[in-house]
């Protein structure tokens, strides 16, 4: 779902990126009065940051097939990480995968960043975690657990899809009509949303499993809160760099975006 810069306009990219870094200016603020109501240096939470959005980011290189579309897709992950460290240092971090896979592997346009990090980072942090995934994830059941990763990464993506979708056909450059472009759009990323949010709750009820006190949404679980240890980030750089091995295996099909795109040049 990264947009490029040949789909926006220097108008709707100066918008996306204004509420991007707004956002992003109210997620520090509130990590920093976090860090002073707890007493804690701010960079206490940086080395966990790290390691999951080194995962998130390996994740995304891994394009699973769509049965019968010809298209792929991949994780956003954006709600896994809000799970682990909460919306505002989950947004902090996908924006930072977004921005590194920008400037060094040529994923998102330059242009197109602040609107990638609205759709991908923005909605499912401050919109589809805290107001469908939280709630009903708060008894943390198993099957809780897995409808909230469900519900909350299928709604995540439709409404980013829903945004690209708004951006694209706003910006003027590319001519493609509001109603077919999101006919286009939406189903395919229902899917994806589908298999991402299968595939967060399978990672959310391991880790509740194992280490339910390293979930945001398990606070106040009656578990003695333990400190996220150096083995435990040291495990999850690990498994970041095994998945990250996977992407040799990943779909050669073009992803939604590029499927919806090619679908209505192949209709027009």
């Amino acid at each position: 779902m990264h947009m490029s810069d040949a789909l926006i306009s220097p108008p709707a990219a100066l918008a996306g990126a204004l509420v991007s870094a707004s956002c992003l200016g109210f997620a520090v603020n509130k990590l920093r009065a976090a860090s002073r109501v707890n007493s804690a240096p701010p960079d206490k939470k940086i080395p966990l940051m790290a390691a999951s959005g080194a995962f998130v980011f390996a994740g995304q290189m891994v394009n699973f097939a769509i049965p019968g579309t010809g298209a792929s897709g991949h994780i956003i992950g954006s709600v896994l990480l809000c799970a682990v460290l909460g919306p505002c240092a989950a947004l902090v971090t996908i924006a930072a995968v977004l921005t590194i896979q920008c400037l060094f592997f040529a994923d998102g346009g330059l242009l197109a960043l602040g609107c990638n990090i609205l759709n991908m980072g923005v909605i499912p942090c401050f919109l589809a975690y805290p107001l469908i995934f939280r709630p009903l994830a708060r008894r943390a059941s198993r099957g809780r657990i897995t409808a909230a990763a469900v519900a909350s990464c299928v709604l995540g993506l439709q409404i980013g899809a829903l945004g690209v979708v708004i951006e694209t056909v706003a910006s003027g450059v590319t001519g493609l009509p509001f109603g077919m472009f999101a006919a286009l759009m939406l189903p395919i990323h229902l899917c994806i949303g589908l298999a991402e949010g299968a595939l967060t709750a399978l990672a959310l009820n391991y880790v509740s499993a194992s280490r339910p006190e390293i979930l945001e949404f398990k606070k106040e679980a009656e578990a003695p809160r333990r400190a996220v240890t150096a083995r435990f980030i040291a495990a999850l750089a690990a498994c970041a760099v095994f998945v990250g091995g996977l992407s040799v295996f990943a779909s050669k099909n073009p992803d939604g975006l590029e499927w919806a795109l090619s679908k209505f040049h192949a209709e027009k």
